[in-house]
């Protein structure tokens, strides 16, 4: 298996990402004009092309692009199998903007190999899903190893939210049927030495927190001491939600309790990362770590709220700004929250701490979308805990990892709400400097060789527990 898939990744896939990350095809939410700029139905039309050319050597098996009205276009590909059982295997096509700080001779849209891996953005985030996806049931029909009847869905607005996928999933609903097991391909890995499954992932609560003073700029030597500054406001209101000192969140709504197992999964993968769950960040200069025990980072990043500002508005650039008292400050505030707080009761608690009793009876408004909420995997069945351990020895020639991840991916938790019998493998290739959403993202070829080897070996199994 390994041989065939180490020659289809060369020859066909490797390629095809290639010319994929050239495309900027990025987001709703970043590209709102994505219709008539087209990229979208690019990239559509080469994963379409790509993937009825392979699956034609699969019986029976079937492709669509679906397209609901105003929505994002959905490629479905349905492969039969063995027994009644359905698998279905998710990933995306859109990617996030470009951002600034590519290395010297590398940008979002121009990819680069180097070392074993694809640099460019949407590779590894997560434009390799389908073709790994498709990998894999093409190398079990090669040795003639049975997989029940499975479903590739790859939407086009993950890196939004998802927000078109539930209307999609309600349309097929009856064609997708009931899976028995879902394998998601957008996730991390704690290194590039095993197989990690991802056993949670935290939500999001996100707004815009604006903070307006005047109604319009004025001389900071005639307005400063009197005019407050709505920077300053906005510093204070922030400082309700999150101790300064610390980056702790102050809201109990936030937290929940640590189920124990996950607690333990955090101090396992600690023993097997030690410091490399901190120095794969890049740190400037003396830059430490919030705390310096490695099992109390994990836990930080999978299973505690955390703030992120991560946009701001109002203000020009230092080499344009002049002596003016800015009239308002817009501050956008990414809370990560537990994967099973409420995150929409979280965001409606943030809106009225942040709202209330405004300093200098300022004008404060916290637009913020509904949350999002995280996602905890149910307990793995003795056969996929059996089968996982098998398919990371095989192909990795180390034992299985396990570990939360820090991000969301909305797909997970609205699967999970509707299929709470299933079994999940939520598993992928962005490891230790991989850099999703960031500069320098790359896609570890190796890697994805593997995970694609060790989801055939998976999907092999899933078809012979069921009969």
């Amino acid at each position: 298996m390994d041989a065939f898939l180490e020659q289809l990744w060369d020859k066909d896939i490797i390629p095809t990402l290639t010319d994929y990350i050239r495309i900027p095809n990025k987001s709703p939410a970043f590209d709102p004009q994505w219709v008539e700029h087209g990229h979208m139905d690019k990239v559509v039309a080469m994963f379409e092309g790509w993937a009825r050319e392979k699956i034609a050597k699969l019986p029976g098996a079937s492709l669509e692009v679906v397209r609901l009205e105003g929505r994002t276009p959905l490629i479905f590909i349905e492969v039969p199998g063995n027994g009644k059982d359905t698998v279905l295997l998710y990933g995306h096509m859109d990617k996030q903007p470009e951002m600034v700080g590519w290395a010297e001779g590398m940008g979002p849209w121009q990819p680069v190999i180097k070392d074993d891996r694809l640099y460019g953005r949407g590779g590894a985030d997560d434009g390799y899903a389908m073709f790994a996806a498709i990998g894999a049931l093409l190398a079990l029909k090669g040795q003639g190893r049975a997989h029940a009847r499975a479903v590739i869905v790859i939407e086009a607005c993950e890196e939004s939210g998802s927000y078109d996928l539930p209307y999609y999933i309600d349309h097929l609903s009856e064609r997708i049927g009931t899976p028995s097991l879902v394998v998601c391909l957008d996730s991390g890995c704690g290194n590039y030495d095993q197989l990690w499954l991802t056993t949670s992932l935290r939500g999001i609560a996100m707004g815009n927190l604006t903070v307006r003073v005047l109604t319009e700029g004025v001389h900071s030597g005639d307005a400063s001491g009197i005019v407050p500054s709505s920077f300053r406001i906005a510093r204070s209101l922030i400082s309700r939600i999150e101790d300064a000192d610390t980056g702790q969140i102050t809201l109990d709504e936030f937290f929940v309790q640590i189920p124990p197992e996950r607690a333990e999964q955090a101090r396992q993968a600690a023993a097997i990362l030690g410091d490399e769950v901190y120095t794969k960040l890049p740190f400037a200069g003396a830059t430490k770590p919030m705390v310096g025990d490695v099992t109390e980072m994990i836990l930080n990043r999978t299973w505690r709220p955390q703030l992120a500002v991560t946009g701001m508005e109002g203000y020009p650039l230092p080499e344009n700004a002049g002596n003016v008292l800015i009239p308002y400050s817009t501050i956008k505030l990414s809370m990560r929250t537990p994967p099973t707080c409420d995150a929409v009761a979280a965001t409606k608690k943030a809106k009225e701490v942040l709202e209330k009793d405004p300093p200098y009876g300022a004008i404060v408004e916290f637009h913020a979308e509904d949350g999002q909420s995280g996602w905890n995997a149910p307990a793995l069945a003795p056969w996929l805990a059996d089968s996982l351990k098998r398919a990371s020895s095989a192909h990795f020639g180390k034992p299985v990892a396990f570990m939360g991840e820090g991000g969301s991916i909305p797909f997970m938790a609205m699967l999970g709400k509707r299929y709470p019998k299933t079994q999940f493998v939520v598993t992928g290739v962005l490891g230790p400097h991989s850099n999703a959403h960031g500069p320098n993202e790359f896609l570890d070829i190796p890697t994805a060789k593997k995970v694609s080897a060790c989801i055939a070996d998976v999907l092999a199994d899933h078809a012979a527990q069921a009969g």
